[in-house]
């Protein structure tokens, strides 16, 4: 099936997957007929005023007709508009949560593949598409079907010559229609598309602003923004010249058909075969036929759109959930971890791990040193089940970690990594984060996480303290600030594992001793996994497992190594001379 051209049964069975509000659709829908119905009513009304009008017979029944029509016209279709647009914005509100609920449980691996940004358009910007349908253009749809179909009726009823006359004018409307339409609902896809990059784009140069400007990249980075603005201003220009062709020709159209009835009604009138009401009646019908079927064009434009939202809706909605949401609730307490004979590649036939086996007793401090790009980072992302490994399998004690539930699992994991990753906020907020009772932790507890980490000191400097702002992605705190936070963030969680990706390592020496004092109060008697890119860090591991290109040439202490692997010692040479 080609992208441009889904049909509509997904995007039926989609809508009707959100729990749309019957009720109020139903009173919605109802209530834009009748107040179609009581548009209906006005040219016959006017027609009655029209015909038997002076000064001294007006009538006064027909007048307060008129006037009620108006008044329940207008009432009733302002609870239709609110309750279809509470329609709408319900179907779009549960299919952001269902879109949102997936989005954050798909394996890292899909992240590591698509821009972040354009998957926040097809959240924001295309869910927002299938709302103005759902809200805006079928209601007008349906009442624009009701409001051709009884003002046809009711002319056909009146004068059926002129009815005939007048409905030359639709075939002509839907022939220019149909052809810009779906025109325009082709330019309308790939403005979605282009948006959704230029999104992407926009998205990834703010959150990395500090890298743009340290790279001066000032320049290129606009040249690129530039670049997408041109591109939406090209689609915007096209939809604009469909619409400078629609206005016009629909107009010239409409202007045709009204001086058509008004020249062959008038002589109608001086011959004494119509009246001069029935004159303004047709008028005001024809109004009620030719202005629907213009609103038709645009309905199926943003058909044409919402189809296209909703396949790639659907394309998420239908992507494969983290493996592990259910499983098993395991204690891992005092449990040996075996990693047997695993292999890890993240495209097929680019191995990046190669049957990596080793063991860790609990309590142990197991360390991971070698070459950049040997596999040291990819064995973490395996033990934390960021990615399943392609063959062999990891062990908690005798049960592989895959039966496992995730919760559990990631529940009793602690990691503390070079970034000290933080989310925007308060320092309560990041150190809470992720813990379900997190509302709960009282401030004792937290001074008292802050104090194992060496964190107290500095946090009680900011007259704000636990409640200091921290900024997007902690940019307000230093990097051993963010490190101490991380420190204590894992203390207030308790984990059985901890896991280190040389959490020192770009830190100044000041701030290395306060952090590395607090590592070690935080590793004890707990079994910790740790990424070395120091020696020193990890002299007095337990053991050290030596990763050259994903697979292990060395295993043993510091001393033991230094004597049987040649390569170790070359960097224990450079290292700790």
């Amino acid at each position: 099936m080609e992208k441009n051209k889904v049909g509509l049964k997904p995007f039926f069975s989609l809508i009707l997957s959100t729990k749309i509000p019957k009720t109020a659709l139903f009173v919605g829908l109802t209530a834009s007929i009748l107040t179609t119905l009581a548009g209906l009513v006005v040219p016959l009304l006017t027609k009655n005023l029209v015909d038997g009008f002076s000064v001294s017979s007006l009538s006064v029944p027909i007048m307060i007709g008129i006037g009620a029509a108006f008044i329940f016209q207008a009432i009733i279709n302002g609870v239709s508009i609110y309750l279809l647009s509470y329609v709408g914005q319900k179907v779009v509100a549960n299919l952001r949560n269902r879109m949102w609920g997936k989005l954050i449980r798909l394996p890292v691996s899909h992240f590591d593949k698509e821009s972040s940004g354009e998957t926040v358009s097809r959240v924001v910007n295309d869910t927002g598409i299938v709302r103005e349908l759902i809200s805006d253009h079928f209601p007008q749809f349906i009442t624009g079907i009701i409001s051709i179909i009884g003002a046809v009726t009711i002319l056909l009823i009146m004068d059926w010559k002129m009815t005939l006359i007048m409905l030359i004018s639709v075939p002509i409307t839907v022939g220019i229609m149909i052809p810009l339409g779906t025109k325009m609902a082709k330019i309308s896809r790939g403005l979605q598309d282009e948006t959704a990059v230029f999104t992407g784009h926009i998205q990834q140069t703010l959150s990395e602003i500090r890298l743009m400007k340290a790279s001066n990249a000032e320049q290129n980075e606009e040249a690129k923004g530039l670049s997408g603005i041109g591109k939406l201003l090209g689609f915007g220009l096209k939809e604009a010249r469909i619409t400078a062709l629609i206005a016009p020709l629909m107009y010239m159209v409409v202007m045709i058909v009204i001086v058509m009835i008004i020249g062959y009604g008038g002589m109608r009138v001086a011959n004494g075969t119509m009246s001069t009401g029935e004159l303004v009646a047709f008028l005001l019908y024809l109004f009620q036929i030719i202005f629907p079927i213009t609103s038709f064009a645009m309905f199926f434009t943003q058909l044409q759109k919402a189809k296209g939202a909703t396949e790639r809706i659907i394309d998420i909605l239908e992507l494969p959930l983290e493996e592990g949401q259910e499983g098993l609730g395991v204690d891992i307490t005092n449990k040996p971890i075996r990693v047997v004979d695993v292999s890890f590649a993240y495209e097929e036939g680019e191995s990046v791990l190669e049957k990596v086996s080793f063991e860790a007793q609990p309590g142990e401090m197991i360390a991971f040193a070698g070459p950049s790009g040997g596999g040291k980072t990819t064995m973490f992302g395996l033990l934390e089940r960021f990615y399943e490994p392609t063959a062999g399998e990891i062990r908690i004690g005798d049960t592989p970690i895959m039966e496992l539930s995730m919760a559990s699992w990631r529940s009793q994991i602690g990691y503390v990594s070079q970034e000290s990753a933080m989310m925007a906020g308060t320092i309560r907020e990041n150190l809470c984060y992720g813990l379900i009772d997190g509302e709960n932790i009282s401030d004792e507890q937290l001074w008292e996480v802050a104090e194992m980490a060496y964190a107290d000191e500095f946090i009680k400097t900011f007259s704000k303290g636990l409640d200091t702002e921290v900024g997007e992605r902690g940019v307000k705190l230093s990097g051993g600030q963010r490190q101490r936070i991380a420190i204590a963030r894992a203390f207030l969680r308790d984990p059985k594992i901890l896991m280190m990706d040389e959490a020192t390592a770009s830190l100044d020496s000041q701030s290395e001793g306060v952090v590395q004092d607090a590592l070690t109060r935080l590793m004890e008697g707990r079994t910790t996994f740790v990424i070395a890119h120091r020696l020193s860090t990890i002299v007095d591991a337990d053991k050290i497992i030596f990763i050259e290109n994903g697979q292990v040439t060395g295993s043993g202490t510091h001393q033991e190594l230094t004597q049987s692997h040649a390569l170790y010692r070359e960097f224990a040479e450079q290292q700790l001379a």
